[in-house]
């Protein structure tokens, strides 16, 4: 008698015989080393894409989509080999064209350095420096003694110190000066930052105890002076410099909350938040105050953000009262929030461009971009579409392009109530849809990151660097390639 085998036997057994195909990892190797793989990737790393890659081909095969010999095939997996050897080896963290007319845009890293600073910092990394260490008395120093000197110049105030981020800054202060006490703010400034992260956790983080004063959109100068007590440590204002509260409001001006924390002998601290070192109301750019501005008030300490306004690198700033600095400085914490050569050798950098008001315009990048006037920046947007018309050649035909009114945004938690007027370059390839060529633009190896209005792609010039147009230009070229599939 024959045995019958089942529907089920037989799928098994063909797909024994189609795993039985796969090749063995060491065999794959030496056919990717014949092919020069190795060593232009290293051969750990070629195994496990191998290994990867075969486990991909495993599952496509158990679930009867593709025979192994189609999968195997020369023209199939060793491009697919090698492009994902490419991907795995690839900078995660890469250049991005931001073309979206935010000009501190905290996605894409916040505020371009200035060359003087990309000098200063790539100087510095490449060998040893003298971080913690006084050349001249041959003996251990400060590592922000050098940076003191200048934001003291700058800001008008007797001390400073740098951390790694303006929260880092808040939570120091705090935790030196208030653990254990309480923190008087004002219900309107219980701002969130970035990341969800909120003054009243960092507060509560810093060992202290908030006391919340005054409504949201009124406090007055009495609903502080009514929760101070033996346990309050200090008053702190926080610049809503991420949102604004209109209509019925009122805040004390600086100098009464001041005069306020005198008669108790209380410090009143601002959160800066952005931090400004240039007056830029010239520039029609108002709601932030410079940080001398904010000094000459009488607080007591102010912190903010180094790459933000002030366009320099990441760091959080602390200026003011000397003694309160000493025992910030002292403070466990700020070891552990201190910032590296690099960070240190930027903002050096950035604050000396400060140093002649004339020319920092110019030299940093941030509010060159937030103060360009809307006739330069049509020029550019014209200049933007001519460069790409030559780049597309006679396919520029199938372009719809215009320039046309736009507005920019500071972004990156500043000037939030401010509208920057703009001249942007539109783009549009007929047939096709404004999202789909969003998406491939910004998953280029070069991303191109735009906004899309009206089903528009839309290249503001006040954020795309003169030397990324010919970029641009290419991406385009490709759009139109991509639309003819």
């Amino acid at each position: 008698m024959v045995a019958v085998k089942s529907g089920g036997e037989l799928k098994n057994k063909k797909l024994q015989s189609e795993l039985a195909q796969l090749p063995a990892v060491d065999e794959l190797l030496r056919e990717g080393a014949k092919r020069g793989l190795i060593p232009r990737f290293p051969r750990p790393v070629v195994a496990g894409q191998i290994r990867e890659l075969l486990a991909e081909v495993k599952a496509k095969v158990l679930l009867n989509e593709r025979p192994v010999k189609a999968m195997l095939a020369e023209a199939v997996f060793w491009p697919r080999l090698e492009q994902k050897l490419i991907d795995f080896l690839a900078p995660a963290l890469k250049k991005v064209i931001n073309a979206s007319g935010v000009v501190i845009h905290t996605n894409l890293g916040r505020s371009p350095l200035p060359a003087a600073a990309v000098r200063q910092i790539a100087a510095v990394a490449a060998g040893y420096s003298n971080l913690e260490y006084d050349l001249d008395r041959g003996a251990r120093s400060i590592r922000y003694v050098n940076v003191e000197a200048l934001l003291c110049r700058l800001c008008a105030t007797e001390a400073a110190m740098v951390v790694n981020n303006n929260a880092g800054a808040v939570l120091l202060a705090l935790s030196a000066l208030a653990a254990g006490r309480e923190v008087v703010v004002s219900r309107g400034e219980l701002v969130e930052i970035g990341g969800a992260f909120r003054i009243p956790e960092i507060v509560t983080q810093g060992g202290a105890v908030l006391r919340e004063v005054g409504a949201t959109n009124r406090t007055h100068l009495g609903d502080y002076e009514a929760a101070i007590n033996e346990e309050t440590a200090l008053l702190l204002k926080v610049h809503t410099s991420n949102y604004r509260v209109t209509g019925f409001t009122g805040r004390p001006e600086m100098r009464d909350l001041v005069a306020l924390g005198q008669k108790y002998e209380l410090p009143v601290i601002e959160d800066l938040g952005s931090g400004n070192l240039l007056d830029l109301k010239p520039f029609g750019l108002r709601g932030e105050p410079t940080v001398a501005e904010t000094m000459a008030s009488g607080v007591a300490l102010a912190t903010f953000s180094g790459d933000k306004l002030l366009g320099g690198p990441q760091a959080g700033i602390i200026v003011g009262r000397k003694d309160l600095l000493e025992k910030l400085k002292k403070h466990p914490l700020n070891r552990a929030l201190r910032i590296d050569k690099m960070t240190l050798a930027g903002l050096e950098a950035v604050l000396k461009c400060y140093l002649d008001p004339a020319t920092v315009i110019e030299q940093v990048p941030t509010l060159r971009m937030l103060t360009a006037g809307t006739a330069a920046l049509k020029k550019q947007a014209q200049r933007l579409r001519r460069v790409i018309k030559s780049s597309c050649g006679l396919k520029a035909a199938k372009l719809e392009m215009k320039v046309a009114a736009a507005v920019s945004r500071a972004g990156g938690g500043a000037l939030p109530m401010v509208e920057l007027d703009t001249f942007a370059l539109f783009l549009r390839v007929p047939g096709q849809s404004a999202t789909r060529l969003e998406v491939y633009l910004r998953t280029r190896s070069l991303p191109v990151v735009v906004r899309i209005v009206d089903d528009w792609l839309v290249f503001d010039p006040r954020t795309i660097f003169p030397e990324e147009y010919a970029e641009i230009g290419r991406a385009c070229q490709e759009l139109l390639s991509l639309s003819l599939k």
